[in-house]
């Protein structure tokens, strides 16, 4: 950042600050989530909404940010979003029972999904495209370390504390930066006075929320009731309804131009790949040390305390093989690795010692690290930046419900798996360990796919 004028610094460490509290947010729940389960006496199904729910609610927000972006100045838009995301903290802190408890994450949601976009539009209007790649690096230490530090903090708290510090412990961090950037923050790029699209957010809302809520439902492996399937079918329908809509309006909420550039749409389908597998391993893993081991939620989160560190020292130094190499010889090794780390987890089983999940872990973020920021930052180049706010919504979008989707996808072969294996009379661990198993031999195969897609992407140079 040493290029950057004193306010463009000031602008960016607080944009990454909102970043990092808002990612923080999604994955703080997965190691808490056997302890909210027992106080609200939930399934597991329901409680993956705290999780499931949270990125849902991004998923179906982020589209509205291309808009508001354009339509809205930095400092405005960041200030409102800021001041929702701590509303809803607070909500969920004090939240007396589950119902609040999942408003207010909805709450928290609907603030945090502007910031992702609106960092990757102010990044790409501050930074030439010879130094994109270290300065998404740099942003990688908040969106990369901060899912993965969630679960290892969350089981610090969980473990010595009340879970509602998860919530009531971040909230001063969230008020120090909202007034930080009501001092500080100034504005970048052009204010465009941007006609509003209503059709589109009802269809992109009803569209994606549905089709997430159906694969969420199936996590108790009921594909036959209509719960499942008939809403999977609506959020099909009504999302090729929003695409077709867009194309053919003069005012869209998401231009779908950018599709027309190939290395962007080849890299947002990888992201739609990794994403599943990425947040269905966060989950697997604490019910793992938790549930089948029988381990304390603080053991579950130091079990990812080394790859978070790992991910956080070579997040920088990803932006910058980047620069220098390109995202075809970076992202097939990564995946590779990843690829290795994952089928450890298949082979684990109730004895195993608590290292080798460690290492596995530590694999796992080793190969994400080396293609996560760089196969976004390779989407971003690929289109001009007249057409970056819809750009980084579109891949946001994608990302996020490729996210929950994951989520509930993963919770879906786990239960029916364990399902089965109880009904064959084997013991609720064993049945359990059985299910997770076959969850990361899933995952191993997606990460193979990526691999293979990988060489999908042309040469920067052509």
């Amino acid at each position: 950042m040493d290029t950057l004028s004193k306010r463009d610094r000031k602008v960016l460490i607080i944009l990454i600050a909102g970043v990092f509290l808002g990612f923080l947010n999604q994955t703080l729940m997965n190691t808490a989530l056997p302890s909210i389960m027992t106080e609200f006496h939930i399934s597991t199904s329901l409680g993956q909404w705290l999780i499931n729910g949270y990125m849902l609610v991004n998923g179906v927000m982020v589209p509205l940010t291309a808009f508001l972006i354009q339509r809205l100045k930095t400092r405005t838009l960041y200030l409102w979003a800021m001041a929702i995301f701590a509303l809803g903290t607070l909500i969920a802190g004090f939240a007396p029972n589950y119902g609040v408890l999942i408003a207010g994450r909805v709450v928290q949601s609907i603030g945090s999904g502007v910031f992702g976009p609106l960092m990757n539009v102010v990044v790409m209007n501050l930074f030439v495209i010879e130094r994109r790649g270290s300065a998404m690096g740099i942003i990688g230490l908040a969106l990369n370390f901060a899912p993965t530090i969630g679960p290892t903090l969350s089981g610090f708290i969980v473990s010595n504390f009340s879970w509602r510090w998860l919530f009531l412990g971040v909230a001063p961090l969230i008020i120090i930066d909202l007034i930080l950037a009501f001092f500080l923050l100034q504005n970048i790029g052009e204010q465009k006075f941007l006609k509003f699209n209503f059709l589109g957010v009802i269809l992109s809302s009803i569209g994606l929320g549905s089709l997430l809520y159906g694969f969420s439902n199936a996590g108790d492996g009921s594909w036959a009731s209509p719960n499942v399937w008939g809403f999977i079918i609506l959020g099909m329908a009504v999302t090729m309804l929003f695409v077709w809509q867009q194309t053919h309006s003069h005012v869209p909420l998401l231009n779908f131009d950018v599709f027309r550039y190939h290395n962007f749409w080849v890299a947002t389908l990888i992201n739609v790949v990794l994403m599943a597998a990425l947040y269905g391993g966060s989950l697997m893993m604490p019910l793992y040390i938790q549930d089948v081991k029988g381990d304390s939620a603080l053991i579950s989160g130091l079990a990812l305390m080394p790859g978070a560190i790992l991910t956080a020292i070579l997040s920088p130094a990803s932006g910058k093989w980047y620069d220098s190499y390109g995202v075809r010889k970076l992202a097939p090794l990564g995946m590779l690795v990843a690829a290795m780390g994952t089928v450890v987890f298949a082979f684990m089983s109730i004895d195993t010692p608590i290292w080798l999940p460690v290492a596995g872990q530590i694999l796992r973020n080793l190969g994400l690290v080396m293609v996560l920021m760089p196969m976004q930052t390779e989407a971003f180049n690929a289109v001009p930046l007249s057409l970056m706010p819809d750009a980084s919504a579109v891949f946001t979008t994608i990302r996020n419900v490729a996210a929950s989707f994951g989520t509930a996808a993963m919770i879906t072969i786990y239960s029916i798996v364990t399902n089965l294996h109880i009904s064959g009379g084997m013991d609720g661990r064993a049945a359990q360990m059985e299910g997770i198993r076959m969850a990361y031999w899933v995952m191993t195969i997606l990460m193979l796919v990526i691999l293979a897609m990988t060489f999908m992407i042309n040469d920067r140079k052509n």
